[in-house]
């Protein structure tokens, strides 16, 4: 508590992040404790502007001083008028702030960032707005990019919550993306996934768990033909891997072609990865002759949602033992009108020997009956989770956990404030993926010691900490937990053969 009382006085005292320039404002605001009135015109313009000053700050440095405070992008400010003792003195601020947490019957916690975000929730749901003026105001005081768990957490789901009550989701959360892809780039990409691949197994163990599977389902074939349905993170360093193991694994190395299926919902997102896969497209061609394999890269990029693209496109030929690759790719189809299931009967009609799904373990596709103070629960479990893994794996504050925290703050956005047609966050457990899948004609791979054993031996290689776990009892798949906890599910699937048809070779 003493700790959080220090924090408020420093923000009190720091000016640097004042979103008010001018000199008139500044006087009015700086030494009078404020809340703000939620006022969406000027709130919006302010919050942009949040962001730009945030980008420009957001970095590890050691001359950054962590405990920065960026203030609420711009709700109206009004003064609260400051108390006073019988001798006339005006209080301290941490009387103030203590009589303030109080008035909410609001006493601190170890997960206090939690509590208060799901009382806004609560406040949001009973259309309280005062409530949610205070508590709005609270988190702002508290919450810091730069902090503990708790005052990310603060820091990001206000950006969510703000959203949300203003209802500038779609705005937000495209300025945000636009702001990340301004700074996107081949080589802030690849430090960013070679450094979150050295310190954690989050992203690998789907990759070696994928690789193995794909490598044993397509065993003994002259011309392979894999599906990446991977966005634009696992073909950095899954591929070159899978690669390596081809050329070494008998004399005929067989030829290999690689389709990367880039589906994005504007613009600058196909711009941003066309960039990416140009750079990646021209390192992967180089490596794999260097290993002496026969390979193709085929890039596609489709505007709009994946389900709705035409698969005929391809251009598999009949010769070719296919593969589909889908780490982190599914949570990105739009969880309305089945057409998720929709994108699993497309696959299935491409007759592949196996499918390979890598998924985030939570469930944040809030489904008929979960109301929005319950979907934030689940949200704040999964994203203390998911920062608590990046605090325990990187042994200290660097620019690409900084990246990696950001681009889960802009999924908080999407998650809160986005409508549900045009999320790409919205992630599924285990369990409703494997239920998708069972209805969609497949049926799981089970693994064998050999990729079992790798997998095993990948986890073993970081932290205390990191477990692998087996499947949840549908029979499908392994985990990968963060203090008990699955994170991480990656399975595989063949399609059950009807009569009469024959897997795709």
């Amino acid at each position: 508590m003493d700790t959080l009382f220090r924090l408020v006085n420093d923000l009190e005292s720091s000016n640097q992040y004042s979103y008010n320039n001018s000199s008139s404002s500044s006087k009015n605001c700086s030494d009078q404790n404020h809340y703000y009135h939620l006022q969406r015109p000027q709130s919006q313009e302010c919050f942009n502007n949040l962001f730009m000053e945030e980008e420009d700050h957001f970095s590890a440095s050691s001359s950054l001083d962590h405990n920065h405070h960026h203030q609420l992008p711009q709700f109206q400010c009004s003064t609260i008028g400051t108390s006073t003792t019988s001798t006339g003195t005006t209080a301290s601020r941490d009387e103030w702030f203590s009589s303030f947490t109080e008035e909410l019957n609001f006493e601190f916690s170890d997960d206090w960032a939690s509590t208060i975000l799901l009382r806004t929730a609560i406040a949001i749901v009973d259309n309280n707005t005062s409530r949610i003026q205070q508590l709005m105001w609270m988190l702002n005081e508290l919450g810091s990019p730069y902090g503990d768990i708790d005052q990310k957490l603060a820091f990001y789901f206000l950006q969510g919550m703000f959203s949300r009550v203003t209802d500038s989701g779609a705005k937000w959360y495209g300025t945000l993306v636009a702001a990340s892809e301004t700074r996107l780039c081949f080589e802030s990409m690849r430090r960013m996934v070679l450094k979150f691949e050295e310190v954690s197994p989050w992203m690998t163990f789907g990759h070696v768990a994928s690789n193995g599977w794909i490598m044993e389902a397509l065993q003994g074939e002259k011309k392979l033909h894999i599906i990446d349905m991977a966005g634009n993170s696992s073909f950095c360093t899954q591929w070159p891997t899978f690669i390596e193991a081809l050329a070494t694994q008998s004399d005929q190395t067989p030829h290999l072609t690689l389709t990367l299926l880039v589906a994005a919902k504007s613009d600058g997102t196909i711009r941003a990865h066309m960039k990416l896969v140009k750079e990646i497209s021209r390192r992967l061609e180089k490596f794999a002759r260097l290993m002496g394999v026969s390979f193709k890269f085929k890039p596609i990029f489709h505007y709009g949602d994946v389900s709705q693209f035409d698969f005929t496109h391809l251009g598999i030929k009949h010769d070719e033992a296919l593969a589909v690759n889908c780490a982190g790719a599914l949570r990105s189809v739009v969880p309305l009108h089945n057409r998720r299931d929709f994108l699993i009967s497309l696959f299935r009609s491409l007759r592949p020997r196996i499918i390979t799904v890598v998924e985030e373990e939570a469930d944040l596709d809030p489904h008929s009956g979960v109301d929005f103070v319950k979907h934030i629960q689940e949200c704040l479990r999964w994203f203390r989770l998911y920062f608590d893994s990046l605090d325990g794996s990187f042994p200290t504050a660097t620019d690409e956990q900084f990246m990696l925290e950001r681009a889960a703050g802009r999924a908080v956005v999407d998650l809160l404030a986005r409508v549900p047609a045009e999320s790409v966050e919205r992630r599924e457990t285990a369990a409703r993926w494997a239920r998708r899948l069972y209805d969609g004609g497949f049926k799981p791979v089970s693994f064998s010691e050999d990729v079992n054993d790798d997998v095993r031996a990948l986890v073993r290689r970081y932290k205390d900490g990191w477990t692998m776990t087996d499947g949840d009892g549908s029979g499908a798949g392994i985990f990968l937990a963060w203090k008990g906890q699955p994170v991480v599910w990656a399975s595989a699937w063949a399609p059950v053969e009807l009569d009469g048809e024959k897997t795709h070779v």
